[in-house]
């Protein structure tokens, strides 16, 4: 090693981050300056990777978790030579610029996953190294390890108090991801002061509970002893690897050790006062000496050989394994194998009433014929939330080789886990619970749609008939909360064909994750029904005029509500549309005209059934129209007397369409 070099590059990350904060007069300097060592040591010494091709799929991964240290990636991702300019560190916080206040996945090149609530970055590294884990025991053969990578995540003290990040921990240790190795960057010093305000527990002892091995480096700023650890840790082909290095926070600037070093620029005299302590000899702002570009570029070139390398071997693996590597192609390649849309038999169904959870379950089977890299699992539900892929095995500690995931009772880290699974590559995946634990996943949701990561989320026992369960576990607001986020499509399928058609949505989806909403109730299979709810809302049953008298429209569930009530109105001589609308959101794709053919304009008099709360529906019913809805909780009953208490008859839709039509 060299030592001067080292603390040359070091220094240099030190103070782009610095005053990348400083020109922008916002963000956190504290973080990019502890852990610049950590950071420098892995990227220069330990890690994996080919900065002319941020995407080389045989790559290691790093994870900054921490990710309101956003300054200090940027600043790696300069010096190594992804793409990002000194312009662009000087645009750091700006709108449009390539660096934005937290990394952003798709936005800026070497940004592996989107980062800043914390601890969602380590449950994504748990994602990451379980999808290479399980793409290597499919596609690696003796001599030809052509999945051989590790995942790295950096964390601070925040990401350690997170909940989820215990999760994730706890399953990684069960599942002995031994390619996962965590930087934890311990400076004891949050926004609010030292953590021992709130924060006193043995994060060691933590992670050898959940099954880790645990390396601690003493001194944060020592190369040698960081890379020794981090040497050390990849030697455990058994345990994943916790090396908690000790550090202080905004080292080198007079606010170092101080919670004044977290979230605040240092000031122009304190930048300056920090050169004059790390003997920075240069006096010009962004500046990078031209010893640390020389090395910079070897590295880079080292990179380049590494992939070159990589890819003599993939050829010589096509040659020998040319079906294994066709099939490696496909997985990789986001395109579906087969013409699903254009198969009878995905979309027939036997008759009779089912749950659309049970529809949901045939589904997934057949997809799982149909699609080979198709993986997931549940949140310790699989029986109920009918998940389980048959003749797939299950994925464990002792077989790589299962299809079927098992989280525990884990739901916010399963959907992290599942963003770092698809952001991976070659890998299609579903993870499932119950709807109304939906909150516990809320921000690893958000986070797939703002990813615009395709997963897919199977949330069955859907409403009120949950029944005996109480209202602990009705959902009532989960519906609308999933779609107000933004490019999150969910759908709440009427019957069997339509379950396909959202299974379908989703797994032909490339542009972001889909929320399908499932029944724990038998529901009819409608002769009606048909792939036209692929467009979001469709006629299940039209009128006999031209213009209808009436338009009911319900998701779900409800849907059989309206189809029979409309049977009733023709009785009483009023003709009536009956719409199923099972995703909002792709409706409002659709065409202006395909929209005013679903609900004309000209007819005002609209009733919507949701067994969920009516925020949202007045936008389809408009000012003369009308909802039936619930706008409370739940109770603890069978599920057919809570129908019938909160006004979900086919007798209360007719009583309030006939009084919807004498209004004036």
């Amino acid at each position: 090693m060299n030592k001067y070099l080292d603390d040359l590059s070091i220094n240099t990350i030190r103070l782009l981050s610095a005053e990348s904060v400083q020109k922008a007069n916002s963000g956190h300097p504290g973080l990019p300056m502890g852990a610049a060592p950590m950071a420098y040591t892995l990227w220069s010494k330990n890690m994996k990777h080919n900065p002319s091709n941020p995407n080389w799929v045989d790559r290691d991964r790093f994870i900054l978790s921490a990710g309101h240290g956003s300054a200090l990636l940027y600043s790696l991702l300069h010096l190594f030579g992804y793409g990002l300019t000194i312009e662009d560190l000087k645009q750091f916080r700006q709108k449009g610029s390539k660096t934005p206040g937290h990394p952003e996945y798709g936005h800026t090149p070497g940004v592996e996953i989107t980062t800043g609530p914390l601890g969602q970055g380590q449950a994504n590294g748990v994602g990451m190294a379980l999808a290479e884990s399980y793409l290597a025991s499919k596609f690696n053969r003796p001599g030809y390890e052509i999945v051989n990578h590790y995942t790295y995540v950096l964390s601070g003290d925040g990401d350690m108090m997170e909940g989820i990040t215990a999760e994730a921990a706890s399953l990684a240790g069960t599942l002995g991801l031994s390619k996962l190795i965590v930087l934890y960057d311990s400076n004891n010093i949050s926004i609010e002061g030292n953590t021992d305000i709130a924060f006193r527990e043995s994060v060691e002892d933590r992670y050898k509970a959940y099954g880790w091995q645990v390396i601690v480096v003493n001194d944060g700023n020592s190369v040698e002893d960081i890379s020794e650890a981090i040497m050390k840790a990849k030697q455990d082909t058994k345990r994943p690897s916790l090396i908690t290095i000790k550090t202080q926070i905004g080292y080198g600037s007079p606010k170092m050790g101080t919670a004044a070093a977290h979230g605040e620029p240092l000031g122009l005299e304190n930048i300056k006062k920090t050169k004059e302590f790390l003997n920075w000899q240069y006096t010009e702002e962004f500046f990078v000496p031209s010893e640390v570009k020389e090395y910079m570029d070897k590295i880079r070139k080292d990179g380049e050989k590494a992939e070159e390398e990589w890819n003599k071997l993939f050829k010589s693996y096509k040659e020998k394994y040319p079906e294994l590597a066709e099939e490696w192609e496909l997985w990789h390649s986001n395109e579906l194998p087969v013409d699903i849309l254009n198969r009878e038999d995905f979309w027939k169904f036997s008759e009779g009433k089912m749950a659309t959870r049970n529809f949901s379950g045939e589904v997934i089977n057949r997809l799982a014929k149909l699609i080979p890299n198709l993986i997931g699992g549940s949140a310790d539900l699989a029986p109920s939330n009918k998940t389980y892929m048959k003749d797939k095995g299950d994925f464990s500690a002792e077989n790589r080789n299962g299809a079927n995931l098992h989280f525990g009772v884990r739901e916010h880290a399963m959907a992290a886990i599942a963003n770092g699974i698809a952001a991976h590559g070659g890998l299609r995946i579903f993870v499932a619970t119950f709807f109304v634990f939906s909150d516990y996943m809320k921000a690893a949701m958000r986070l797939s749609a703002l990813m615009k990561l395709p997963v897919i989320y199977v949330l069955t026992h859907d409403s009120i008939g949950v029944g005996e369960d109480g209202p602990t576990h009705e959902p009532i607001e989960q519906l609308i909360s999933l779609r107000s986020i933004p490019n999150m499509h969910v759908y709440r399928p009427a019957d069997s064909k339509e379950t396909a058609a959202a299974w379908y949505s989703a797994i032909e989806r490339k542009d972001g994750p889909t929320a399908i909403i499932l029944s724990r109730q038998n529901l009819p299979l409608y002769e009606e029904s048909s792939k036209e709810a692929l467009k979001g809302a469709y006629i299940l049953k039209d009128s006999e005029k031209e213009v209808p008298d009436l338009i009911l429209m319900a998701t779900g569930s409800e849907v059989e509500l309206i189809y029979e009530a409309a049977k009733v109105l023709k009785e009483k001589q009023v003709d009536t549309r009956v719409v199923s609308m099972p995703s909002w959101e792709v409706f409002e794709k659709q065409s202006q005209e395909y929209k005013e053919s679903i609900l004309p304009s000209s007819v005002t008099k609209r009733l919507a059934v949701e067994a969920g709360c009516s925020l949202g529906w007045h936008k389809y019913v408009g000012s003369f129209g009308d909802v039936i809805s619930i706008d409370t909780f739940g109770a603890s009953a069978p599920a057919e007397e809570l129908f019938k208490e909160y006004g979900f008859t086919v007798d209360n839709v007719v009583e309030k369409a006939l009084k919807l039509l004498e209004r004036k």
